[in-house]
């Protein structure tokens, strides 16, 4: 089969894409605007009051974690790189077990908000919080670039504009969710871009196989005749094992350190629906990764991978262009809308985790001393979420030709060495301490930061220099431990007898929840008396 002609239609106006477009967003202006009605408090807007249901959740998880580097990315790796883009979509899965297992009943149980509510749960309030606010925003950043940059292009496509103006056409349609609706539009704005995901990556892949007589085996034959035996085989794109490891941990731990996906925890009634919504978003994510398999290598052998390149450099055009090969410019459309509903409601869900840690975390929590009026917490969130939606467009910009999912999986080696050891040592371990959690986010941040700086990607294929001080694109293996062991070692030496002694609460609290008194009447004649109880576990806002 000799690769279709498929790219004459890119980058000029798609009358079916414009139209599908133009019907996602008005569908979810509208839920916005149901939304903007029912968001009055801060819970509203930052939880959707605890009101989603555990499959609602599920749906919406996968929905924030369907990203566009899952479907752009990981099928533009696989095309142009073989078996070896399949590492990522490895990692990520594989990282649920963890949030299954590890997070999502403590953290529901734990926090109100934002994932820093646990950590500083009994430690101190303004310096944790401090500390968790630089790993968010740090990770927000890095996965807002990578949302922009496959919005940029997708728009392009979509209208044939300039990647600069799409990129402010996406940024400005975002910040009217975030702002307006807040988690009550994110999350149906995520259901509904989860089932047409799923839905449109479905039909994608089915559509590729009937050209190989619905056998996966033909197609990879076929790209074995084309492209040699190295296509099915591993070590094109991470050649080296210890950097092969570095990339697992990173996208293994990442999971369950990302702010945007941790926060979608609050929003269930309890800890039992936390932990059903990772159930189902786990095999919604497991089925969708197995068709972006059939995605990559249908792209490489129908589309051609010279083909791809040349529309976009970083390989994220791959899908759309085999929507093209197989179902012509309608089908094309119909694709480039889906994946521009994928990159719009992850980019909301970022932007909302982003003023958590703005608005509550440090207007609220240390710059107002947890003294702030509902109202003025709720303009705090909104003003974080103009800021942030405004940042987002200017990165998008910026980093222009980067393959999302590369973006991406640097997001996750510092959402794992900030955020991960710093909450699990919070819930397990009674020795760990304020200056224990400060040092080993701070520690996290700055040298996963500092090592991707340091790393040949930057080095090399940004800056152009011959050689880079850090041999690692990912440096997970190394930031991820160091974490860890700082933060056990700054807490053996640093000890705080107030965090241990209220470890026990944090133990119980986080297995069986908060514990409510249940409603006394009381005699009359004693109005002054109450009786004991258990009291709601103290939580220092």
């Amino acid at each position: 089969m000799n690769p279709s002609t498929a790219g004459t239609r890119i980058g000029q106006p798609n009358t079916t894409a414009i139209f599908f477009f133009l019907l996602f967003v008005g569908i979810t202006l509208a839920i916005t605007y149901w939304a903007a009605r029912k968001t009055k408090t801060t819970s509203e807007f930052f939880a959707a009051g605890g009101g989603i249901s555990a499959a609602q959740n599920g749906f919406a998880l996968a929905g924030d974690f369907m990203s566009a580097a899952s479907f752009l990315g990981i099928a533009g790796l696989v095309a142009t790189s073989g078996f070896d883009g399949l590492i990522y979509s490895v990692g990520w899965l594989v990282g649920w077990p963890v949030v299954t297992f590890l997070i999502a009943e403590p953290l529901r149980n734990l926090g109100k908000y934002t994932f820093a509510d646990v950590v500083a749960y009994r430690l101190k309030q303004t310096p944790v919080r401090l500390s968790a606010a630089v790993g968010t925003l740090t990770v927000v950043v890095f996965y807002l670039i990578a949302q922009m940059v496959g919005a940029g292009n997708l728009i392009r496509l979509l209208f044939g504009l300039s990647y600069e103006t799409a990129v402010v056409i996406v940024g400005a349609v975002m910040i009217l969710y975030v702002l307006f609706g807040g988690m009550i539009a994110t999350t149906w704005v995520q259901i509904v871009k989860a089932v047409l995901l799923l839905g449109g990556a479905t039909a994608l892949a089915v559509a590729v196989l009937s050209r190989f007589g619905f056998s996966p085996t033909a197609l990879f034959s076929e790209a074995v005749n084309r492209y040699g035996p190295e296509a099915l085989a591993p070590g094109k794109l991470v050649s080296n094992p210890l950097e092969t490891v570095s990339l697992g941990v990173a996208l293994m731990f990442g999971t369950a350190g990302l702010p945007h996906i941790l926060m979608r925890f609050y929003t269930v009634p309890d800890a039992k629906a936390a932990r059903t919504s990772v159930f189902y978003a786990t095999g919604l994510i497991g089925f969708f990764y197995l068709v972006t398999f059939i995605l990559g290598f249908g792209a490489s052998v129908l589309v051609g991978r010279q083909a791809i390149v040349g529309v976009d450099k970083g390989g994220n055009m791959a899908a759309p262009m085999l929507a093209e090969a197989v179902g012509g410019t309608g089908f094309l459309g119909f694709i480039s809308a889906v994946s521009f509903a994928t990159i719009l409601a992850v980019v909301a869900g970022l932007t909302l985790s982003g003023a958590a840690a703005l608005s509550h975390d440090l207007w609220s929590s240390v710059v107002r001393k947890g003294h702030a009026p509902e109202a003025e917490q709720l303009k705090v969130a909104r003003i974080s979420s103009l800021l942030l939606g405004i940042l987002a467009i200017v990165l998008g910009v910026v980093f222009k030709n980067q393959n999302v999912a590369f973006m991406v999986g640097l997001a996750f080696a510092i959402a794992a060495s900030a955020n991960f050891p710093a909450l699990l040592l919070s819930m397990l371990w009674k020795g760990f301490t304020t200056k224990g959690a400060v040092a080993s986010m701070l520690t996290g941040s700055i040298s996963a930061v500092l090592l991707i700086f340091l790393s040949p990607t930057v080095q090399v294929e940004l800056l152009g220099n011959a050689s880079a001080l850090f041999p690692l694109k990912n440096p997970g293996i190394v930031t991820i431990p160091l974490s860890f062991l700082v933060g056990w070692l700054v807490s053996l030496l640093s000890p705080e007898d107030e965090a241990s002694r209220r470890f026990a609460e944090v133990e119980h609290r986080m297995h069986v929840g908060a514990v409510v008194t249940p409603p006394v009447t009381v005699p009359t004649g004693v109005a002054g008396r109450v009786p004991p109880g258990i009291p709601e576990a103290p939580h220092k806002d």
